[in-house]
């Protein structure tokens, strides 16, 4: 039988706190509430949760750098909640390693569509064995993969793209196929996707400014070459 997940809420608002806290434990989650970077990083030390929630407004720490330290240590799933709702600073949370974010204010509903999202992708288990393509072997049991043998450190959302450019190796795939087939939304802001693909090429790439693997077709999307192409310029 499965456990329940567990979901941390970082939030310094007392009444946002209390209020994700409810509607979440409501939806049948257990949840763990800290106010501060401080002490949720000194609870994560102790048990890291199936997925946290931060946001990016807080004291002791901030929500980035709490973000950046989780990132450094575990792949656990990062939602991001921000006040600053511009494209900036969505990027800029990515950036420091969350997989999703929502700007406030926001609906309850919306949230935890978002953390059942993010907590359906990472226990879900793939009957798929492990597969070859090019220099890159998938094992998406486990969650793992590899170039040349070597493993591929990854967070979450970076997983799930190398997952499904794997699967789709040399096709032109757009930032709205991107979103609907790793995110899961219909509608969405492309530079979500572009931060993840920055992120993924500084793991896969021996120069990411000049992409072997993840190749940019400009005016068209991202083409997937497993194999490599080295006069990639993109």
């Amino acid at each position: 039988m499965e456990s329940t997940p567990r979901v941390m809420v970082v939030e310094d608002d007392p009444t946002v706190r209390a209020v994700v806290g409810d509607y979440l434990r409501e939806a049948g989650l257990v949840v763990s509430l800290h106010g501060d970077g401080l002490s949720a990083r000194a609870a994560i030390a102790e048990a890291i949760p199936d997925l946290l929630v931060i946001d990016r407004m807080l004291p002791g720490i901030s929500g980035d750098e709490l973000c950046r330290e989780v990132r450094a240590g575990s792949d656990v799933p990062i939602l991001m909640l921000t006040a600053l709702g511009g494209v900036e600073q969505r990027i800029e949370g990515l950036e420091f390693g969350a997989d999703d974010y929502l700007s406030k204010p926001f609906a309850m509903r919306e949230l935890l569509l978002r953390v059942r999202a993010l907590l359906r992708r990472r226990q879900a288990a793939d009957p798929v064995s492990v597969f070859q393509t090019g220099r890159f072997r998938v094992d998406p049991a486990h969650r793992r993969a590899w170039i040349d043998g070597r493993e591929i450190a990854l967070t979450t959302r970076e997983y799930e793209l190398l997952l499904h450019l794997a699967r789709h190796p040399d096709r032109v795939l757009t930032r709205d196929d991107l979103l609907r087939a790793v995110w899961g939304w219909s509608v969405g802001d492309g530079s979500t996707v572009t931060v993840h693909v920055r992120r993924l090429r500084e793991k896969i790439e021996r120069d990411p400014r000049l992409p072997e693997y993840l190749r940019t077709e400009w005016g068209r999307g991202y083409r997937f070459t497993p194999e490599g192409d080295a006069s990639s310029t993109s």
